[in-house]
């Protein structure tokens, strides 16, 4: 196995025995970069000099964290000090940001190596960017967090981080079969974050194995513990309103993932969402078309002519919500939200699809996030699970939701899945 194929736990354990450098390691990204992104896209920025010097210096230093030396993507909606963040917009052509974003300077304070900038749709909307399916050019990697999918699946960097308002974490993680997760809003700090939607927006990771994203929450929430509980877990399969929407495949493979799991000792049965809830699989255009329209207020109203006629549409759409309307859904939202809390107490957590179908044929779209949007309204964790193929031979994943702030337990549950489905 080549170095830049490993995970970021292997690499984080080589690196902390001395077996390898943060340096080779870098270098090994940088290779497999050039061999393989004329064809993928997945790069917006990549200082290479200036990512094989942050490496060196790191070699020399005292380890500050368990991913100390590890390379990371970082989507271009996120502000870096050192690279520049255009949004994939001409209007922020050559724009450098004075200070980086947050999540990161934890990174940076934790001894990771910011390899590059990640390709993100336009505003991070649904937009296509220039970004490949890694598996086949010709079928889209999803979106908004295209680049970041594609580079983690292609192995050109173990860790990315991107950016969720409807599926965009989850959903190009699925179609690229990358290991994702979307934690509850808020866990991971979003200043220095371009805003989509101030309510939905939440931070996400890409990764190749469970314990990858465990690491890197650690590293950008200071929570460490994903032991699960003793014993297998309570399993809720949650097929939602929208199950008809999910191709054959699909079904068929989030089925079987969920009887290996009560052959292995878990405990499954039927979840409904509350009464109500199908609405936020519809609706929540409404809540994110609003408050998209007047985060991008400002480019609207100044550089109207160089936005696509697909954001264009989106915003005018959503400068047409009536407050009210607005309102009213964020009220539905948030009694669901305690309705559901209440109703997980029942299971550990919840599988679900994590998009319709592989990756369609088209690079027209993203692909359609309806298995995404009410999660993310909601505020719960979930993460994605690659596992299967499609009727193509592409990636079909698997979906696990937990209860709101308990992203960790979830994590530890996603480790016992994923060894059950090994």
């Amino acid at each position: 196995m080549r170095l830049s194929e490993i995970t970021g736990s292997e690499a984080a354990r080589r690196l902390a025995a001395s077996e390898t450098t943060s340096e080779a390691l870098v270098a090994a990204c940088l290779e497999r970069i050039a061999e393989r992104d004329e064809q993928v896209r997945a790069w917006a920025f990549i200082d290479r000099a200036a990512a094989l010097a942050q490496a060196r210096s790191l070699d020399r230093a005292p380890r500050r964290s368990r991913l100390h030396g590890v390379p990371f993507g970082i989507k271009d909606i996120i502000d870096t000090a050192d690279l520049p963040t255009e949004y994939n917009s001409a209007i922020y052509r050559g724009h450098r940001p004075k200070a980086d974003a947050a999540c990161v300077t934890l990174l940076k304070q934790a001894g990771c190596v910011i390899l590059g900038k990640t390709v993100t749709t336009e505003f991070a909307n649904n937009h296509p960017s220039q970004t490949r399916n890694p598996h086949n050019g010709a079928h889209t990697p999803g979106g908004s967090s295209s680049g970041s999918a594609a580079a983690v699946a292609d192995f050109m960097v173990p860790l990315a981080l991107g950016t969720q308002t409807g599926g965009s974490v989850i959903r190009p993680a699925a179609y690229c079969g990358a290991y994702a997760m979307k934690p509850s809003f808020g866990a991971i700090n979003r200043a220095g974050t371009k805003f989509l939607a101030e309510s939905l927006d939440t931070i996400g990771i890409f990764a190749r194995c469970a314990g990858d994203l465990a690491l890197a929450m650690e590293v950008l929430t200071g929570r460490a513990d994903t032991r699960p509980p003793a014993g297998a877990p309570r399993i809720g399969l949650c097929r939602t309103a929208r199950w008809s929407l999910a191709d054959a495949a699909t079904q068929a493979n989030v089925e079987q993932a969920a009887r290996s799991w009560e052959r292995a000792g878990a405990v499954m049965r039927d979840f409904e969402l509350p009464t109500g809830s199908a609405e936020l699989f519809d609706r929540h255009k409404v809540i994110m078309g609003y408050e998209t329209a007047r985060a991008l207020g400002w480019e609207y109203q100044n550089h109207r002519s160089e936005l696509s006629a697909t954001l264009r549409a989106r915003l005018e759409e959503g400068w047409s919500v009536p407050r009210a309307e607005y309102d009213a859904m964020r009220e539905h939202a948030r009694r669901l939200r305690r309705e559901l809390a209440e109703r997980l107490r029942e299971v550990d957590f919840l599988i679900t699809p994590s998009a319709p179908s592989e990756a369609p044929a088209s690079l027209a779209s993203t692909g359609d996030p309806v298995f995404n949007r009410a999660w993310t309204l909601l505020g719960v964790p979930c993460v994605t699970i690659p596992y299967g193929k499609g009727a193509r031979g592409l990636p079909l994943a698997v979906q696990l939701v937990g209860a709101h702030e308990a992203d960790m337990t979830l994590l530890g549950w996603t480790e016992w899945v994923a060894r059950v489905l090994t």
